[in-house]
Order: structure tokens, then C-alpha cells, then sequence
């Protein structure tokens, strides 16, 4: 039994040591990029984590790269043609190039945005198009974007380097939402206003964004502002400032529901659109049964 596992093992050590060395890479590159990734979130800034996230891909994808390549080489029909391709590398490198532009330039777009920052692991992020979410993950070929829906948006590099959005996070995370309510003509413009005031003051993630200057002043807290004189209403914006994006649209729902009961209990009125409907077929059977009698 022992001679024959042995028999098994000299007439099949090539094909077995190509299949070690495919295994050996893919477990290599999955428990490096796991303790990597454990050492990066450890012990690395979070304004630096982008930078080391994408490096631990490009580490996992250069592992990949060098076994492959190794297996490759060691099959006897196959290393001909990798000497060949090794002193043709300049053809091949052309050929590469014409065949994988797509791939290349997301590799580069990855590396720019890398180096650029316009976004970074975390930033929440929207599109000209509504698309809004969180970056996930930045890799090699694509960025990941989980929405608020707890979807994940796998967008290319060479695609959003080149899109216009808009990041919530850049710089400083504080955000201005803007709290538009209309009222009717006959409603006390005074009292709505400050009751919009007092409503986003009164919210614990309301934040002061006056500078100190503002404040010596006497400027007020909150700023609260006739936009505009429309058909039907008299409408009022509210400027309520938060920490972050999250803190805002909580802010901005939880205002507009204590203004509407505050309203209520006030008596000012929010219009809305009224419509008077006749029935023209009623009219021309009424007619006929006047020229009928």
C-alpha cells in the first residue's frame, strides 16, 4: 500500500505541486489580507485607513499574481510559451494594454482617487443622479457604496472618478438642512417663525453655528427667513445646523413633525391646494329637461 501511495505520488508531482501551489496561494492571500486588515483597523488613523485598505488589496492581488504565475511556469507544455512571452514582452505589453484598457484605467482611477482623496472609507456620498450611500470598501477595479437600504452599489473607478457628487464628509461633517414650511396669508408670520426657531433650538442635535463674532452681536441661533410669496402660502425656511448628515435628517424629520403639532395648537394654518369640481354633463340634463317641460 505504502509503494503504491508512493508510485501515486512520483508519477503525479507535478500536477500535485501545481495544485499546492494554487491552494497555498489562495490561502496565503486570504489570511494576509485578514490579518492585515485586522492590524490596519487596529493601529491605523482613520484619515489614513483609505490609503491602507487600499494597499492590503493590491497586496492580495500581487499574491495572486506571483502564484499564478509560478503554477504557470512549472507546467512543461506551458513554459515555452511563458519564455516567449517573456522575450516578446514588449508586444505582449501593447497587446495587454489594447485588450485590458478598461481594466488598466480602473486600476489607475483607483490609485488617483487613492492618492487625490475626493472620498475616503466611510464618507457619505451622492451622485448627481439621487444615488446616495456609504463608502464601504475602495478596491483595485471598483468602489463599493452600501445605500440606506443596506444595499451594496459596485460602481467602477474610471466611472465615479469621473462623476460629480457630492460628499457630505469632506473636510468637516457638519450640515445645514433646511427646514421649508409654508403658511396662509391670514396666519401671524411672527408667530410661525418663531415657533420654527424655538422647535429646531429646542432639538438635542441642534448645534450653535454662529461665530463669535455672530454671537457678540446678537445674532440669533437660529435664522428663520421669508423665502418667498407664493400663490396660495407664505413660505418660511428654518436654517437647523447639525454635527453630521445622520444627526440632519433626523433633525430635519423630527422638526417638521413638532412644527406641524405646534401649528396646530396655535392656530396657524398650512394651506393646500383646493379644487372645485362641476359636473358639465349634470348641466346639459338639467337644460334638457328645462326645454322638455
Amino acid at each position: 500500500m505504502q509503494d503504491q501511495i508512493l508510485e501515486f505520488l512520483q508519477a503525479n508531482a507535478l500536477t500535485l505541486k501545481i495544485i499546492a501551489v494554487l491552494i497555498g496561494t489562495v490561502f496565503l492571500a486570504k489570511i494576509v489580507q485578514r490579518f492585515y486588515r485586522k492590524l490596519v483597523e487596529r493601529s491605523v488613523e482613520e484619515a489614513h485607513y483609505t490609503t491602507y485598505r487600499f494597499l492590503g488589496n493590491s497586496l492580495s492581488a500581487l499574491i495572486y499574481v506571483v502564484g499564478f504565475s509560478f503554477a504557470i511556469w512549472n507546467i512543461p507544455f506551458l513554459k515555452p510559451i511563458a519564455q516567449s512571452l517573456v522575450a516578446g514582452a514588449g508586444i505582449l505589453a501593447i497587446a495587454v494594454g489594447f485588450a485590458s484598457q478598461q481594466s488598466l484605467g480602473n486600476i489607475i482611477s483607483g490609485v488617483f482617487i487613492v492618492l487625490s482623496k475626493p472620498y475616503k472609507i466611510n464618507d457619505r456620498i451622492t451622485f448627481s443622479d439621487g444615488l446616495m450611500g456609504i463608502v464601504e470598501d475602495i478596491g483595485l477595479r471598483h468602489t463599493v457604496i452600501r445605500n440606506f437600504e443596506n444595499q451594496r452599489i459596485i460602481i467602477p473607478n474610471s466611472i465615479i472618478s469621473n462623476e460629480r457628487l457630492i460628499n457630505s464628509d469632506f473636510h468637516e461633517s457638519k450640515v445645514c438642512r433646511f427646514i421649508d414650511v409654508g403658511i396662509s396669508y391670514n396666519s401671524d408670520i411672527d408667530l410661525a417663525k418663531r415657533i420654527i426657531a424655538e422647535e429646531i433650538e429646542n432639538h438635542p442635535l441642534s448645534i450653535d453655528n454662529r461665530t463669535p463674532e455672530e454671537v457678540q452681536a446678537g445674532e440669533p441661533k437660529i435664522s428663520v427667513r421669508v423665502v418667498m410669496l407664493a400663490d396660495s402660502s407664505v413660505n418660511l425656511r428654518g436654517y437647523a445646523w447639525s454635527a453630521k448628515p445622520a444627526d440632519g435628517f433626523r433633525l430635519n424629520c423630527d422638526v417638521l413633525e413638532s412644527v406641524k403639532k405646534r401649528f396646530d395648537r396655535e392656530g396657524i394654518v398650512i394651506p393646500f391646494p383646493q379644487r372645485t369640481i362641476s359636473y358639465l354633463q349634470d348641466d346639459q340634463n338639467e337644460e334638457e329637461q328645462v326645454l322638455a317641460s
